[in-house]
């Protein structure tokens, strides 16, 4: 990977990192844009410790207050009625069904999961799913004539259940074009979350999962077989550190005042542009890409 390559990919992945566009789907689809090697699920779990370290900077107050809370629910039984100590404890419970599924599928996810037809089905698919969740929020917010105006809930009132449904629509971005935030925040909507809410807390989910995956791909970075060394990872890490702080800032004001649809549109058309691609010929589905089996496991965000 030449240091230019690098570049491009830690800003691609600090762009979409945060939004429900799918960050590896777009790292996939722009090696096969510049003609380049799939980066490969490695290379994405250990840029996303970038991107992720912008997530911990951003919400420190909260992640500070939440870790306090915490330990201090393990010494104290009172102490676990505090509602951070609640959201730690969320937290974990949440984060157990990627764990169980980023291993047990370990071989899928470096293989046949980054197939660019699987990708192109997930964007679209998706897309339309986040657009019918976005849309539910809007009828609750006006409501209509046989509808009453609906209260949409906070944080303070997630559940174990929630948590635990959050963490299984997290799980699903172990697939290359579902987006962790776009499938967090799909299920918080659907659940009867706000907007805010539900990315607040998809962007807290994701800290244990992100970091865990890209600390357990730490060791393929630099083997001889892969054409990703430490240099430009580095680099590009640093990059996607830099532009996800930013993106994070600007994702959080936009969903305070404005939908998800533009997203929803985007994923469709890129979606169905990969496939009208693949389906002429135009594109190979398994362009640079040398599917096999490989011991890596990625969380998909973005």
């Amino acid at each position: 990977m030449s240091w230019f390559e690098s570049l491009i990919l830690g800003l691609v992945q600090g762009l979409t990192e945060f939004l429900p566009i799918s960050s590896s789907a777009h790292l996939r689809l722009t090696a096969v844009a510049f003609d380049w090697e799939d980066p490969g699920a490695a290379f994405t779990a250990v840029t996303q410790i970038g991107t992720e370290t912008a997530v911990i900077i951003y919400f420190r107050k909260d992640i500070a207050r939440i870790l306090s809370a915490w330990f201090r629910s393990l010494r104290d039984r009172a102490a676990r009625s505090d509602p951070d100590a609640r959201m730690g404890w969320l937290v974990i419970i949440g984060s157990i069904p990627i764990g169980v599924l980023g291993l047990t599928l370990q071989e899928a996810i470096e293989g046949p999961f980054r197939d660019l037809r699987l990708i192109a089905i997930n964007l679209i698919v998706l897309g339309i799913i986040l657009g019918v969740a976005d849309r539910l929020v809007k009828l609750d917010a006006v409501g209509g004539r046989h509808r009453a105006v609906r209260e949409r809930k906070t944080l303070d009132q997630l559940n174990v259940r929630d948590g635990l449904l959050y963490g299984m629509c997290q799980a699903m971005a172990l697939v290359p074009g579902v987006s962790r935030s776009g499938a967090t925040i799909t299920g918080g909507l659907f659940l009867g979350y706000t907007r805010e809410a539900a990315a607040r807390y998809s962007f807290l989910l994701a800290i244990p999962a992100v970091l865990a995956s890209g600390a357990y791909e730490l060791t393929e970075i630099g083997e001889a077989d892969t054409h990703v060394s430490w240099g430009p990872t580095i680099f590009a890490t640093i990059v996607a550190f830099l532009v996800g702080y930013a993106i994070i800032a600007w994702f959080m004001k936009w969903i305070s005042t404005r939908s998800f649809m533009p997203f929803v549109v985007y994923r469709i058309v890129v979606g169905a542009i990969l496939l009208v691609l693949i389906w002429t010929g135009a594109v190979d589905p398994e362009a640079g890409e040398n599917i096999g089996t490989g011991d890596h496991v990625t969380t998909e965000d973005g």
